[in-house]
């Protein structure tokens, strides 16, 4: 239960007054629908009113606050000119414009021959100065009112910036003072104020520094974020190291067996995460490892001898990957080297019904399938294993951390090993995977050709035409990328269904397409055509990022490449180079190329290391956007800044392991404050895993 401490702060946003239900959609679309959304929405601006200057010595262009006395008042001449106030401060005159303006409010606002404090941007029109719409303007006598400096905000449509600015005030009214989580010696170091106090200085900053990362206000949230992930994430790895785990060890002779089936020697990192694996699962503690491979650095294989040694000890393996696509693929590697091992493995998806999905799933409970394959639907009820040892998750950031916990409770003790073809840079592996070991596949396996990637306008897609018939004529395969299923007016990206009936009509029957709008059987036939015929031309969405392997496709076409970010277009080129022909990847782009994208297409020029281009996707595209924003399943964070406040996330990370040493229920006083730390930044799940409530 959350403590009531909290109640206020994650009350619906319209309690707070000025919040009716037309403004409420608005704010749920800018910050989201509760009171602590608008306390983390924070200022992107400030403005600063303590400028005071007389008008003869102004700067025009800045936000001044001047004292002026009101001479007369101009009517519009036409409903599209402005209503002008001709002011004066004393020695020099100056006009205020409104326009569209209520002209009786506006003379109750601003009475003839009073003084006014009014504050806006001074600008010069036709010699004289104005200031058009002020934002404030008051008697002298009300001169407290008037803030010498003010917070702006992001905005969305509907919302102008006075409203904004009055419900976060009003949402920071309900923020209360909370007990201190924080060790006090950090506080002092870093001269860090209390979570409430930092709450009300980063929604009032004096200065543009105060807006930066670096600010003290801004990292002491920041860090409480970073410590609450981080404390979430060792909770979870705790409690899966204290359901006792079984110690698997092998006698080799499967996975002898199916090294020797092999076409090529294993490289040395595969070999050295193997034993990584292999000793994890000797010990008596249940594994949770993450292996991290570029693609095709032969992560498959690796977790296939890694669930040899599990069969070799008398339990059974289970690999869920994300897609069917991807399941048919992993099923299709491991099925001949099971073979070679003599052992029988299934294949289990949602596709598959009736007699034969009845006989597989008695398999797996009788114990003589001791290896199975497949997509969500091993989750289901019905699957019952006879003695799951092992569980593989595939491309776990398509996977949230409760379905890798699910997958692990269909056993006893299960050892749980997770793969990803993305790169992922050391940062974000704290934040997303802080609570694994993680193992990295560096090389790519021996018969891996090196990819020639060129860049090209889309204005030579003529040219790119008349040189894949010449790659026909070769024997090449080709695949064709597109951003889009289908056009759509709003974007003008390239059109899948357009795009393969163009190339059609070029190599008449010679072309499938596949998305991820087709149905199952459809995507099977047309990636079965393109992979042993007829079809020669795979024209597909990104739904082919991951798993399909054609060692004859030699050719990847990725039009309109600067709107994938870089994991996605190297994982994208993946899927060439995987033969013994020479392989050629075009990225064909729309001109103009900002510069953030033509960088982005000349990294992926330069490199193929997947860890590198992971490491410069961060650097130009920021935490949130890197694994594409729908389904990276990285924990999205409002306050801290990775790329910014990165030394944060190693210290919380540290600070977070000798709490669960010292304290691993979270008791007493400084468990409690812990506790609503959780819960404030809500990471509340990991409570769950504690014995004490």
């Amino acid at each position: 239960m959350r403590p009531d401490v909290l109640n206020p702060l994650f009350a619906d946003i319209s309690s707070l007054p000025g919040v009716g239900p037309r403004v409420k959609k608005a704010f749920e679309r800018l910050a989201g629908g509760r009171v602590i959304d608008l306390c983390w929405h924070l200022p992107s601006g400030v403005v600063d009113r303590r400028y005071r200057p007389k008008l003869e010595e102004a700067e025009p262009g800045r936000v001044a606050t001047l004292k002026l006395k009101v001479m007369a008042h101009q009517r519009p001449a036409s409903p599209r000119a402005p209503w002008k106030v001709l002011c004066t401060d004393g020695q020099q005159d100056m006009d205020l414009t409104f326009f569209r303006a209520n002209g009786r409010w506006l003379e109750k606002q601003l009475p003839l021959g009073e003084w006014r404090l009014v504050s806006g941007r001074l600008e010069i029109f036709n010699g004289r100065f104005q200031m058009s719409h002020p934002e404030h303007m008051v008697p002298p006598d009300e001169a407290e009112s008037l803030p010498q400096t003010e917070a702006l905000y992001p905005l969305t449509a509907g919302l102008g910036q006075k409203v904004v600015q009055k419900a976060v005030g009003a949402a920071l009214e309900r923020a209360p003072a909370l007990p201190e989580w924080q060790d006090q010696h950090l506080l002092k170091s870093r001269r860090w104020p209390s979570w409430h106090q930092a709450l009300l200085e980063v929604h009032q900053p004096q200065k543009e520094a105060d807006l930066a990362p670096s600010a003290a206000a801004r990292q002491r949230l920041a860090y409480d974020e970073l410590l609450a992930n981080q404390l979430a994430l060792s909770l979870i790895r705790l409690n899966q190291k204290r359901a006792a785990g079984r110690p698997l060890r092998g006698d080799g002779r499967l996975v002898e067996a199916a090294l020797a089936a092999l076409p090529f020697p294993l490289t040395p990192s595969q070999q050295s995460a193997l034993a990584e694996i292999q000793a994890d699962m000797a010990s008596s503690d249940r594994m949770l490892r993450l292996l991290q491979g570029d693609v095709g650095s032969g992560k498959t294989v690796v977790a296939l001898l890694a669930m040899l040694t599990a069969v070799e000890a008398g339990q059974q393996a289970a690999l869920m990957a994300p897609t069917e696509i991807l399941a048919r693929q992993h099923f299709k590697t491991i099925l001949p080297l099971a073979q070679a091992a003599g052992v029988e493995i299934e294949l289990l998806t949602g596709r598959d019904k009736g007699r034969g999905r009845r006989a597989a799933l008695e398999r797996l409970g009788d114990g003589s399938a001791a290896l199975v394959v497949g997509t969500h639907a091993l989750f289901q009820n019905d699957v019952v294993f006879r003695d799951l040892g092992m569980a593989v998750i595939d491309e776990q950031h398509r996977f949230g951390v409760h379905q890798r916990l699910q997958l692990a409770q269909k056993g006893k003790g299960v050892d749980v090993l997770v793969m990803t073809a993305t790169p992922i840079p050391r940062t974000l592996v704290l934040t997303a995977y802080g609570d694994m070991e993680v193992s990295r596949l560096t090389e790519k396996p021996a018969g891996r050709q090196p990819v020639d990637t060129r860049t090209l306008p889309l204005e030579r897609l003529g040219e790119v035409v008349i040189a894949l018939g010449r790659a026909l004529e070769r024997g090449s395969k080709i695949y064709w990328v597109c951003p889009l299923v289908e056009e759509s007016e709003a974007m003008d990206l390239a059109d899948a269904e357009a795009r393969f009936a163009a190339l059609n009509q070029h190599f008449p029957g010679r072309v499938a397409l596949v998305h991820g709008r087709m149905k199952g059987p459809e995507k099977d036939a047309a990636m079965q055509a393109f992979a042993e015929g007829p079809a020669d031309i795979l024209v597909a969405t990104t739904v082919i990022e991951v798993g399909v392997d054609v060692p004859a496709a030699t050719v990847m076409v990725i039009e309109q490449a600067e709107r994938f970010g870089l994991a996605q277009l190297h994982q994208l080129r993946g899927r060439i180079g995987r033969g013994s022909g020479r392989s050629t990847c075009l990225l064909l782009y729309q001109t103009p190329l900002g510069k953030t994208a033509h960088e982005r297409l000349k990294i992926l020029r330069e490199s193929e290391d997947g860890f590198r281009i992971a490491e410069e996707d961060l650097r130009l595209r920021g935490a949130g956007e890197l694994l594409g924003t729908a389904q990276s399943g990285l924990p999205k964070f409002r306050l801290a800044d990775i790329e910014a406040q990165g030394d944060l996330l190693a210290m919380a990370r540290d600070h977070a392991n000798v709490i669960i040493e010292r304290n691993p229920e979270l008791a007493g006083a400084e468990g409690s404050a812990l506790r609503i730390l959780l819960y404030l930044y809500e990471r509340d799940t990991a409570v769950r895993y504690l014995r004490s409530g």
